[in-house]
């Protein structure tokens, strides 16, 4: 029972002074304008070419046109050199100037349906609903901004 109650005391006292942090945002640090949208991956075994050659001619393809029109700032693909261990094998990233660039726009929506016509958009569609569900399972998808400490 007393080691309960030291327990008890221990953890209470731990996050009071958590919560009673002595770090302040805009003062101690700042969040980033930019927001990064992370999507992880788990890959099957030996399918990660398979499954960039199939996302070159979709997700890639869409960012491309996405960063030409100026939706998007950046995107990039990372993989693990240890493929087989963990939850997931692949992040995709896409870097929003802002979160006002995130909420959904019927004009950049048509300016990227006319960018990309409507064939290549049905193949692209086509091939991940037959290919994707087969090779990977999205583990995960994320918002976040990068914290820049001040001095």
């Amino acid at each position: 029972m007393k080691l309960m109650s030291l327990t008890l005391t221990t953890l209470l006292a731990l996050s009071w002074s958590v919560a009673n942090a002595e770090i302040e945002v805009w003062k101690d640090y700042k969040p980033s304008e930019e927001v990064y949208s992370i999507t992880t991956i788990k890959v099957d075994s030996n399918m990660g070419e398979v499954y960039l050659e199939g996302i070159m001619g979709s997700w890639v393809s869409s960012m491309e046109i996405e960063k030409n029109l100026g939706h998007v700032q950046n995107y990039a693909i990372y993989t693990s050199d240890l493929p087989a261990s963990g939850d997931f094998n692949m992040i995709l990233v896409v870097t929003f100037a802002n979160t006002a660039d995130l909420a959904p726009s019927k004009a950049k929506y048509q300016k990227m349906m006319a960018a990309m016509t409507k064939k290549k958009a049905d193949e692209s569609t086509e091939y991940a609903r037959k290919n994707y569900p087969s090779i990977r399972t999205i583990t995960g998808e994320y918002l976040f901004r990068k914290i820049e400490i001040l001095e």
